[in-house]
């Protein structure tokens, strides 16, 4: 239930800003759940009730055909469209709605949510519009991400945990935090791998070194198994670069190997 809570709170935060950007009179959306379909969950600049709750199939109405195919679709006039189903006209029209654009939220290469964004006059949706839209709908999937990496760490492992399971879940952690672009988010998804850094319990008889951000992306992209260039590649950085990096957490942990410099860090409470 908290989870839902969580999800429409950032659904509604993604269709205020869409309605922000391009200043449609009327955004909505609605989040996947286990079945195919979706529910229209969120509205805002709605004047009528008609649309709130309402349940889309795959493959059906406008909605319908951007959760199966999983890509943006749009109609100038909705009533009269050809390439869409008419089953949702009714509430469309109460709604008054004319030219409408979905945009999926893919995440995991699964659709989990569509955002929607109308106009009561049948009149093409600029590129300004389109372009907001598909860029509403990434910050969705890129929250959404975030919760489910989180969720998956702090879930009760199964029986019989593998301890290098929880160490690769922290790297991923680590290599996602950079490329998250909302604040908030990147201070929850570190405050996570500062929890796991200390999770092992192991005693260290030295303060931890003070390592940077990036010396701790890097050694715990080399602790999963990473070369420099694969750790390059996924940090988004040089691999000179990835090399400095782990050349000053070895001088600073006092190691001589990437090895040792990996389990020096381990001692430390730096890395899980």
């Amino acid at each position: 239930m908290r989870e839902h809570v969580e999800s429409s709170v950032e659904l509604r935060g993604a269709l205020l800003r869409l309605r922000r950007a391009t200043g449609l009179p009327v955004v909505f959306g609605g989040l996947t759940h286990e079945t195919r379909g979706l529910r229209i969950g969120e509205l805002n600049g709605a004047v009528t009730p008609a649309l709130r709750g309402l349940a889309i199939s795959a493959g059906s109405g406008l909605g319908g055909k951007c959760l199966a195919l999983g890509r943006p679709c749009a109609v100038t006039d909705y009533p009269s469209a050809r390439h869409i189903t008419h089953e949702y006209d009714g509430p469309v029209s109460a709604e008054g709605l004319r030219s409408v654009i979905a945009v999926p939220v893919v995440v995991r290469r699964k659709v989990r949510g569509v955002l929607y964004g109308a106009l009561r006059d049948a009149l093409p949706v600029g590129e300004r519009v389109f372009d907001a839209a598909v860029a509403a709908a990434r910050e969705l999937e890129q929250a959404l991400a975030v919760r489910d990496e989180v969720r998956e760490v702090l879930a009760p492992p199964p029986p019989g945990p593998s301890w290098e399971e929880v160490r690769q879940a922290y790297g991923e952690l680590r290599e996602l935090a950079p490329k998250v672009t909302d604040p908030e988010l990147r201070e929850r998804l570190l405050a996570v791998c500062g929890r796991l850094e200390t999770a092992s319990g192991a005693p260290s008889d030295l303060p931890g070194p003070a390592l940077t951000p990036r010396e701790t992306d890097v050694l715990a992209a080399v602790a999963s198994g990473a070369t420099n260039a694969t750790a390059a590649a996924r940090l988004g950085l040089r691999p000179e670069t990835v090399k400095g990096y782990l050349r000053s957490a070895m001088r600073k942990l006092g190691a001589h190997t990437r090895l040792e410099a990996v389990v020096a860090a381990r001692r430390a409470g730096v890395l899980p």
